[in-house]
Order: structure tokens, then C-alpha cells, then sequence
């Protein structure tokens, strides 16, 4: 198992950890939590080669992405930079990259009842004004989870507060800060249920953040 203490934060740079060979040609793999070497809850950051592919397997308990650069591409269609798409438990596809790609992928993380399949072109999808100058786009919502995209101005301060269900966060441009730490762009970081921060910035940024499905513990 790597990272699955839920209990504790973590903070990863993951430009500074290396690719690992996946059991497919040209896929690689930086993993950041994992329950299993090939199956269970897992979130990796994943490289496909130009004309790479990984054969055709199920999700038991979903699967959710986000494309980070290039183009991926499975039976359903193709997905440019910026794309965030789920699909949901018991779903299949045969994913590969004509051109190569880098993914964020959270896999089998899903409440089975969760069966929407979703894809954004966040691209193309229209910022809503959050709180204070905050703009925020979100991208999915379950119950207590809750998955978007948060842009930051610069000078942006957020007032402390705490993450019931925890937070996870992957840094896509720009800095994001708080009293812990600063965390440059390719950082990926998990913080417990009722864990708390004050997060704010001095340059433009831009996260992915999901909140609220992280176990709750006493």
C-alpha cells in the first residue's frame, strides 16, 4: 500500500518522482496513493507515449480524470487539454494517445450508487464568480463530494477553514499557499477530515480541488 492512511496529509511534488512502467508499452506512471499494485483505490499521475494504448478493462468502482496535456482518446471519442471526465462503476473502455498525453486518474473512488458518466471541455466551460474574487467551475457533484476548478488572482486571500470529508487538491498552475507550505504547480495534496487551512496566493492559480470524500473519522 503507498499513502492510504487517510488520517495523515500528504504533499507531493510530482515533477521530482519518477515514472514507473505500467504492464502497457509506452504508459507510465507516478503513483501517488494506492491500495494495490493493479486494482483498488489509486491516484497516479499517467503518461501514454505517442500511439500507446492499455487494453480494454472495467472500472468496479469508477474512474476519474483529468487531462493535463495532449490528447487522450478511447473508443468514446478523443479529449484535449483541460478535459475532466468520469465514468462510473462497472463502466469499460480501451484508452490510448495518438499524439501522447499526461492524465490525472483516480481510480475505483466511487460510490456505486455515483452512475453519471461526465466530460467537461473546462477549456470551454465558462468561469462562475466564487466568494471574494475568487472564480470557480465546477465539474461534479455527489452528496457530500464535491469536484471543481478554483482560479485564484493574484493577491487572493481565503479566510482559514475546515474540510469536512478532507480535501484534495492538484496544483495546475500558478503557486497555491497557506500557513503549512507552498505548493508550485504539479503538486498534489491530501488533507484529513476536519483538517484546516489558510489557503491564499500571490500569483494567478489555478487548482483542481475535491472536497468531502475523504472517510469521516472521530
Amino acid at each position: 500500500m503507498l499513502n492510504m492512511d487517510f488520517t495523515q496529509p500528504i504533499v507531493i511534488e510530482t515533477v521530482n518522482i519518477p515514472w514507473i512502467n505500467s504492464p502497457a508499452d509506452g504508459v507510465g506512471r507516478k503513483p501517488l496513493e494506492r491500495e494495490n499494485p493493479e486494482s483498488g483505490h489509486t491516484t497516479s499521475i499517467v503518461r501514454f507515449a505517442a500511439g500507446s494504448h492499455f487494453p480494454r478493462h472495467e472500472h468496479p468502482l469508477g474512474e476519474e480524470i483529468l487531462v493535463l496535456d495532449g490528447v487522450f482518446s478511447d473508443e468514446n471519442g478523443d479529449y484535449g487539454k483541460g478535459t475532466y471526465l468520469r465514468n462510473p462503476p462497472r463502466s469499460a473502455h480501451s484508452p490510448f494517445s495518438k499524439t501522447g498525453c499526461t492524465l490525472l486518474v483516480k481510480l475505483e473512488q466511487f460510490d456505486p450508487r455515483d452512475q453519471q458518466s461526465v466530460r467537461i471541455d473546462t477549456a470551454q466551460t465558462p468561469w462562475q464568480p466564487g466568494i471574494g474574487g475568487l472564480q470557480v467551475m465546477s465539474l461534479h457533484e455527489f452528496e457530500h463530494e464535491h469536484v471543481a476548478l478554483v482560479c485564484w488572482p493574484a493577491g487572493e486571500r481565503f479566510q482559514q477553514h475546515r474540510h469536512f470529508g478532507g480535501e484534495e487538491i492538484f496544483v495546475l498552475s500558478g503557486t497555491f499557499k497557506d500557513e503549512h507550505g507552498s505548493y508550485p504547480t504539479g503538486t498534489w495534496l491530501r488533507s484529513p477530515h476536519l483538517s484546516s487551512h489558510y489557503p491564499y496566493v500571490d500569483e494567478e492559480t489555478i487548482i483542481w480541488v475535491k472536497t468531502g470524500h475523504l472517510p469521516v473519522t472521530t
